[in-house]
């Protein structure tokens, strides 16, 4: 994710793989002279901007006329330009070699800083810290200088985040706290950033902070330092203090933040905003540049990222917020516990209906005749029923002595239930990206069936089409079921509509295969809850859901499978 500039960007025409920079060695159509008028022209415009330099003089810059669809080194495909400024560009491209997006930095060989950069580049990439993005490529080509970087879709910018509100005291403590401790690692190696603004860290889907632009950026606009560790510093500071309070600390609107009032100097978090957690506000103070904490404490001020990290590692550890639970509906007692045994309640002001009174019992002689009578024939009946059981069981018992007993064969066709599949259990699972890196969040796997309709794996986002961009077939998910077993039904639950194919390794495979074309395709669907029914049972150890599109997701396209279950 590149910084986005407000200037304009011209997308041209695409023009082919050849770098506009080097149209002028295009061969010419009157032969040697117009080859000697070329070459005395190059020399013209060397021996200028030689001049220029030694009289003190800045010749003027020109960003390359790169355009959408140009290719550096036949591999990394410029897809859009985010940032046009002093003479650089930095573009998200597509690493066609290893089908992934890629950020690229870009300047003419002859920019003044272009040395600079590369060297930067270079530094970075050797110190190889996951909490920074990883620069991949540094390179002087055709008259170009490129830099290409990771391109993290998952993340999310800081600036984006503050855009919504000051973050909980838990998300700013984690801020403060991974952020200082990764700079503290890159000084160690003798890197410094120099210009860590909002917009230069970025927080992953899973909580964790990473830190782009690690002395590129500073190498891009010529930004030095003479305490490059109190800078670092104090930038820490003001990104802390900028969580807790959704403000920039200097008097000056920044990063879509507002600044402080002009002419109060630097007041303390808490008494910029209500309800800021005492402890991250002084941390705040101590790492901005006020010779010295706060008043009520006169704590030493942090002027390097290990002091501050040391700082934030003493001060008590903050919990994340206990997760909210719905309100509970009020109690209601039963008709039961308010003692009507079911009957209906009278409302006030509903009209009473009459009570039918029941009919009188038989309290005459007749009626006392009429009941002995009943009584009577009820026992009559009884002990003839008696009667015809016994004789029933004893002509039963006589015949079973004369005549073995033969037993009639029962249908029972109509009977039969039809029978129901039954779960298999998955034992294990991995991500499978044969066309691409050869990995999709693996660390998510286990909440595609985990039971648990909240929590999914999700793919990567793609960008221009729902096809993967237009980069691969499919990803998906190999499920082991630890033994060769027999399945009938897999149901899928997505979130979002998405196209999906069943397909199963071979029953002899004794390990997951490792192309999508190894596993026979069972059968497809399409949907958010989707049932993959085999026509006939089979029996596979490796079970590979394939999606073959993917829904929108707002930003591009993203598959997220939320559950999934295997029936036999």
């Amino acid at each position: 994710m590149a910084e986005r500039s407000t200037a304009a960007v011209d997308v041209a025409d695409n023009s082919g793989d050849n770098p506009l920079t080097a149209k002028a060695d295009t061969a010419a159509t009157d032969g040697v002279a117009e080859e000697q008028d070329t070459a005395e022209q190059s020399a013209e415009v060397a021996e200028d901007k030689a001049a220029k330099r030694q009289n003190g003089e800045q010749p003027s810059i020109e960003t390359p006329e790169l355009h959408s669809g140009h290719k550096l080194a036949r591999r990394y495909r410029l897809e859009e330009c985010v940032t046009r400024l002093d003479g650089f560009s930095s573009w998200r491209a597509v690493d066609e070699k290893l089908r992934r997006a890629v950020g690229v930095h870009l300047l003419p060989a002859d920019h003044p800083r272009a040395r600079s950069v590369l060297a930067a580049a270079r530094s970075a990439a050797l110190l190889g810290d996951p909490r920074f993005v990883q620069v991949l490529d540094a390179v002087e080509e055709n008259d170009l200088v490129y830099v290409v970087h990771e391109w993290l879709p998952d993340s999310t910018e800081l600036t984006t985040l503050l855009a919504a509100g000051p973050l909980e005291p838990h998300d700013a403590y984690q801020l403060v706290s991974q952020v200082s401790q990764a700079m503290a690692a890159a000084h160690r190696e003798g890197l410094a950033h120099l210009r860590l603004t909002p917009s230069a860290v970025l927080r992953s889907s899973t909580g964790q902070y990473r830190i782009r632009g690690l002395a590129v950026n500073a190498a891009l606009r010529g930004i030095s330092a003479e305490r490059p560790q109190r800078t670092d510093t104090e930038a820490i500071g003001a990104l802390l203090y900028a969580a807790l309070t959704q403000r920039w600390p200097y008097d000056s609107d920044a990063y879509g933040l507002s600044g402080l009032p002009k002419g109060v100097g630097l007041l303390a978090p808490d008494q910029v905003r209500a309800g800021v957690h005492r402890g991250l506000s002084e941390i705040a103070m101590r790492a901005l540049a006020n010779d010295g904490a706060t008043a009520s404490r006169q704590e030493p001020p942090c002027t390097t990222p290990d002091e501050l990290a040391k700082a934030v590692a003493a001060m008590p550890r903050i919990r994340p917020p206990e997760p909210a639970f719905p309100t509970p509906p009020d109690y209601q007692r039963t008709t039961y516990q308010q003692g009507t045994y079911g009957r209906p309640q009278t409302r006030p002001g509903a009209p009473t209906q009459p009570v039918m009174a029941p009919p009188a019992p038989l309290e005459s002689r007749t009626g006392r005749a009429l009941k002995w009578a009943v009584s009577a024939l009820l026992i009559a009946a009884l002990g003839l029923g008696s009667w015809q059981i016994a004789d029933r069981l004893l002509d039963q018992g006589k015949n079973d002595k004369e005549t073995p007993q033969t037993t009639q064969p029962q249908d029972t066709e109509d009977e039969k239930q039809p029978e129901t599949g039954k779960p298999v259990t998955i034992a294990g699972a991995s991500d499978f990206d044969p066309q691409g890196d050869g990995s999709e969040t693996p660390s998510e796997i286990g909440n595609a069936f985990d039971g648990s309709p909240t929590t999914s794996w999700q793919t990567s986002i793609y960008y221009g089409y729902s096809n993967f961009g237009r980069l691969k077939e499919g990803v998906g998910l190999v499920l082991d079921l630890g033994t060769v077993q027999e399945i009938s039904k897999v149901e899928v639950t997505f979130q979002g509509k998405t196209s999906v194919e069943l397909r199963t390794a071979p029953e002899n495979a004794s390990s997951r295969p490792t192309s999508a074309e190894a596993f026979k395709t069972v059968t497809t669907g399409s949907g958010e809850q989707v049932a993959l029914t085999a026509d006939k049972p089979v029996k596979t150890r490796y079970v590979l859901v394939w999606l073959t599109d993917l829904p929108s997701s707002g930003q591009g396209y993203r598959g997220k499978i939320s559950d999934i279950k295997i029936t036999s």
